[in-house]
């Protein structure tokens, strides 16, 4: 994964973990597609975004770690939120640490000479390790590739595997540290694009699947036995591998991935690059970004052990980080078109946060948005998760139309996004002891059914279940009202409710025929 996300047990995080926020655990919020969500929301996350300090420049990889959160990037100062560029912002060259319960920074705050592209915590928590264009850390040598003691913050003194180029992919398991990018050396020994280091030591290991092309993602399976790299290369060790495999963890040899055959091969006009992968259970999801109008940028499931592809979704708009919570796979990217999987169409904007159900690869109903304001105009570029939250980071200026930038997060706590307001219904009275009554249906960001009930006075006449997108017009819903006086003037209005929140609308008056 290019964001990896893994236990943190140290001493210190053992403390700090009495501070992790207390939601319950993710689950698939069943209810809420019935508008009768306990949570008010109906997938594993709330669509508010919580109080989070920013960056002033590109979030570009995230880690959780117990109660912290590790971010590097292009950024080089940090400020609260709220505030504007330069306000009570503090210095943080290319590397942050954040408070998960509180969105404020730790101390950890190395000098770094230059970008990070990636970063992994150990499985035991103990250590942190960064990858990226730089050359030096705290004014001493580190050649795209650095190791932190988590516990203390400080740089391991002689591990220093020395990459020639760039490291945009990281993930660790056991004593071993797999990395990926567009380097063509460790040391002085020739890896192409994939290697291994020792966790321990930063000794190169034999692993070298030998890429010709550059590595954005890595991940691996549940028992740690496949490796699954994703990128630009075309092959591996000589094989033809296109943009996805599914290696040995031990030898680095491939296995069979027929899902790999769902992503164009490469044309003058179409390059579809992986750029994350997320594993889950017996699952892995892969995400695309393509260069040229119309090319692949979607997400696709694989089953982790035989690479078979078991869904694949088609939304035009590079994809750029995906995490799977529950039953919810949450997507950053800039799409735009989602009509080929019966979404919204290429008329309605960008929609830089999404999430896609596990099972099937249809949207769900989770609706936050971004800007694309930065260095590439995507948006999100990171994801990470504690279990009950959800951070992203990228190259936006502004999250839920509100300024936020680099970082934000999103959680489990019930509550969830309001519905909007209704407004008053119409009603008219054509007919003898008879009023006609329409009203609208309004949107929910983290639902698409809510529901629905009509009141004349204090009485309640009526209740209905309606689904709305952000996407599309609203619905009308009209009734008759019968078995009223002649005469009388009454006032209607309308209620609608997640399930916990409740909106009411203006009401509106009409004179019984």
């Amino acid at each position: 994964m290019k964001k990896a996300v893994l236990a943190l047990v140290t001493t210190a995080a053992v403390v700090a973990a009495a501070l992790v926020p207390s939601g319950r655990p993710v689950v698939a919020a069943t209810g809420g597609q019935s508008g009768r969500a306990p949570s008010g929301f109906a997938s594993a996350l709330s669509a508010v975004k919580y109080p989070t300090w920013q960056t002033n420049a590109s979030v570009n990889a995230l880690a959780v770690a117990g109660n912290t959160v590790f971010a590097g990037g292009l950024f080089t100062r940090i400020r609260p939120p709220g505030k504007p560029v330069g306000e009570g912002d503090a210095a943080r060259k290319y590397v942050a640490a954040f408070n998960r319960t509180t969105g404020a920074p730790t101390r950890f705050a190395p000098s770094v000479n230059g970008p990070v592209w990636s970063t992994a915590t150990s499985p035991d928590g103990k250590w942190v390790v960064i990858g990226g264009d730089f050359t030096a850390v705290n004014g001493r040598p580190r050649q795209r590739l650095a190791l932190f003691n988590v516990a203390t913050g400080n740089l391991v003194g002689g591990w220093d595997p020395a990459v020639n180029y760039r490291v945009a992919a990281l993930a660790i398991t056991g004593n071993t540290v797999y990395l990926g990018g567009s380097f063509g050396r460790v040391g002085k020994v020739t890896r192409n694009r994939l290697a291994a280091v020792a966790l321990n030591t930063g000794a190169l290991l034999p692993w070298n699947p030998d890429a010709d092309d550059d590595v954005h993602a890595i991940d691996l399976s549940v028992d740690r036995t496949r490796v699954f790299v994703g990128g630009g290369f075309t092959t591996l060790n000589g094989a033809e591998h296109h943009a996805l495999a599914m290696l040995d963890s031990k030898t680095g040899a491939a296995f069979a991935m027929p899902a790999a055959a769902a992503i164009p091969a490469e044309t003058p006009d179409c390059d579809s690059r992986v750029k994350d992968i997320e594993t889950q259970g017996d699952k892995v999801f892969v995400a695309n970004a393509g260069s040229g109008i119309g090319c692949y940028d979607g997400v696709l499931a694989a089953d982790a052990t035989t690479g078979k592809l078991l869904w694949q979704n088609h939304c035009l708009g590079a994809t750029e980080a995906i995490k799977a919570l529950g039953n919810w796979l949450y997507k950053g990217s800039h799409a735009h078109d989602c009509s080929e999987d019966g979404g919204f169409g290429d008329d309605t904007g960008m929609h830089h946060l999404l999430v896609l159900s596990t099972s099937t690869g249809k949207l769900g109903p989770w609706f936050p948005n971004t800007d694309a304001g930065g260095e590439t105009l995507v948006g999100p570029l990171a994801f990470a998760s504690g279990g009950n939250d959800l951070w992203a980071g990228g190259d936006f200026t502004e999250v839920n139309g509100v300024p936020q930038q680099g970082l934000t997060r999103f959680t489990n706590a019930p509550g969830g996004a309001v519905p909007a307001r209704p407004g008053a219904p119409k009603v008219s009275s054509s007919r003898v002891n008879k009023v006609t009554v329409s009203f609208s249906t309004v949107v929910d960001l983290d639902n698409t059914l809510l529901t629905y009930t009509v009141y004349r006075g204090k009485t309640r006449i009526g209740t209905w279940s309606r689904y709305s997108y952000p996407w599309t017009a609203p619905t009308i819903t009209t009734f008759t009202d019968s078995r009223l006086s002649s005469g009388q003037t009454l006032g209607y209005h309308v209620e609608v409710t997640d399930g916990r929140n409740v909106r009411q609308g203006t009401a509106a008056a009409v004179k019984v025929r």
